[in-house]
Formats: structure tokens, C-alpha cells, sequence
């Protein structure tokens, strides 16, 4: 069969676009044709319209004391916790690496020592690196500063909480990060809650809301009437001139966002009839194992 190749006319072999001589696919299939194109964040496709992603660095939220999971976390962390015979944390891994990254870091704290562990005795076929916090947990913002050593590519990277099962396609938010050229792209969803983000109709962020308490953020932002209620799911997309920003130690990215949110380009992800699922609770127990099985 004839050498797939892609636009620069070489031999896909002999690309210097493909990463490592790394390629990361789903599916496998014949007479496939491949196509590079001359950016940091590259793009190949097949032919049969599925795209991947070369050198792509993700994080997962893996340090949180898990409480809302008690009894369930007294003994281990939340990543640890099984659903449908899996941890969290290997559901999650798989995502990620079957939407093509390669490289990930996790952050841990609560019972550290038994994400290390697992950790080090399986083999996802990637890289993974460890944010040690268990000195201080730093939460969410704080959490992506300390890791920023491990995001030195100059490419944007994809954040995804240890807790949360769904369907979302993971290429496709992240193509859609790279063409809007937001500074950050969250995925959302119209799920029930009490804390929403407003995006305008062009899905921009523009605010905070937790009806419970009537709180807005920023202070003082008058709510348009157009804007749209949208719940944060757990992942999302930062490019690394975001890091430049982010300078204290221990806070929400969240808050982070909301700070910056009128000089940044922070834009909303909404896939339709996405399925999202936050395992961080006992009540999601079951309906996170029927999700995997199904």
C-alpha cells in the first residue's frame, strides 16, 4: 500500500509536524491520507472526516479532599473511587488519551500516596507527571499555577476535573479554542444549579450569578437580558497567555476567570445534548455507573 502523506509532501514517516512520530486515533483504516498544517497547534485529518491532535498536554484536578464522597473517600482519594469497576482517575486518563493528548499532568494532595502508586503501576502509553500539593492544597487556580512548568510549549492545554464522566467530544473543544482565539473556552451546559456563568449571544463570558444568594460577580454587573445562564462543567481550555496573569497562590480559577473577565477573551463551549455527570457527590453514584456501561 502506498506511504500515507501529508501537505508538506513527505512521507508521514518523515514529517517533522508529527510529533515524536506519534499519530493518535480511535479507529484504524486503509488508504488513509493525512494532512499537517505549518502551526504550533497542528491539525491532522483523515479522510473520513476524524481529526487528532499532535503534542496535546492536559491536567486533572486529582487533589481535592473529596468530602461530598464520605464515607467513600475516609480511606482513599476521590480519583480512586471506582465506577464501573474503573477508578475515576483511569476513566478520565482514557478520555483524554483517546481524544489524542499525550501528555498529562495530575495534581494530588488527599492520599497522595495512592495516586502515585497507581499511577506508576499502570500503563496508559503517555506521559504523566505528578503536581505534588500535599504540602498545601492550592485549589483550582492555584493549582494550574504551580503546574505551569509542565506547560512550556507555548500551546494551549486542556484542564478536566477528576469527577466528572461525560460525553463531550474533546477534539472538537479544543478545535473550537483554537479558531475563536479566546484566551480560555469552558465547556458548558444548560444543566440545573444554583451558580451559572452568563455568556452574551455570541458566547462570550460576561459574569457570575448563584441565584441562592442573589450574589453576581462581577461586583456591579448589570445582567442583559440577552445573555444566557450556562453551568461550567469541570473542563475547559487555556491558552498559555493566561498564565502570564495568574499570580497568587491559593485560589478558584473560577474567581480567576471572573477577574479577568472584562479585559480577556474568555468565550463558552456548548455541545448539544451533551451528557455530563459529577461523580463528586454519592447521589451520582449510580447514574455515573449506568453512564459507563452504556
Amino acid at each position: 500500500m502506498e506511504a500515507a502523506s501529508c501537505q508538506c509532501n513527505r512521507n508521514i514517516n518523515q514529517c517533522q509536524h508529527i510529533a515524536s512520530g506519534r499519530l493518535h486515533r480511535k479507529n484504524s483504516g486503509q488508504d488513509r491520507k493525512f494532512h499537517c498544517q505549518e502551526s504550533d497547534n497542528q491539525r491532522i485529518k483523515i479522510n473520513f472526516a476524524q481529526t487528532f491532535y499532535c503534542r496535546m498536554k492536559a491536567m486533572i484536578f486529582a487533589a481535592g479532599l473529596g468530602t461530598r464522597l464520605k464515607p467513600l473517600t475516609d480511606s482513599k482519594p476521590k480519583a480512586l473511587v471506582k465506577i464501573d469497576g474503573k477508578p475515576l482517575l483511569e476513566h478520565v486518563i482514557t478520555k483524554l488519551t483517546t481524544a489524542g493528548f499525550d501528555e498529562i499532568i495530575v495534581n494530588v494532595h488527599h492520599f497522595a500516596g495512592q495516586i502515585i502508586d497507581f499511577i506508576k503501576q499502570k500503563n496508559f502509553g503517555v506521559r504523566l507527571e505528578i503536581s505534588d500539593e500535599r504540602q498545601m492544597l492550592l485549589d483550582t487556580g492555584g493549582g494550574i499555577q504551580k503546574a505551569a512548568w509542565f506547560f512550556d510549549d507555548d500551546k494551549p492545554f486542556l484542564v478536566h476535573n477528576v469527577d466528572i464522566l461525560s460525553d463531550i467530544d474533546l477534539q472538537s473543544l479544543y478545535k473550537n479554542h483554537l479558531e475563536t482565539g479566546a484566551e480560555a473556552t469552558l465547556a458548558v451546559s444548560s444543566r440545573t444549579t444554583s451558580r451559572y456563568l452568563f455568556f452574551d449571544p455570541e458566547m462570550r463570558m460576561r459574569g457570575w450569578i448563584n441565584e441562592a444568594t442573589g450574589e453576581v460577580k462581577p461586583t456591579g454587573t448589570a445582567i442583559n437580558p440577552n445573555w444566557r445562564k450556562l453551568a461550567f462543567s469541570g473542563i475547559h481550555v487555556i491558552s498559555p497567555s493566561l498564565l502570564q496573569k495568574m499570580t497568587a497562590e491559593k485560589y478558584s480559577i473560577i474567581d480567576f476567570y471572573l477577574s479577568c473577565v472584562n479585559d480577556s477573551y474568555l468565550a463558552g463551549f456548548r455541545q448539544e445534548n451533551a451528557r455530563i455527570i459529577d461523580v463528586g457527590k454519592l447521589q451520582s453514584i449510580e447514574e455515573a455507573e449506568e453512564f459507563m456501561r452504556n
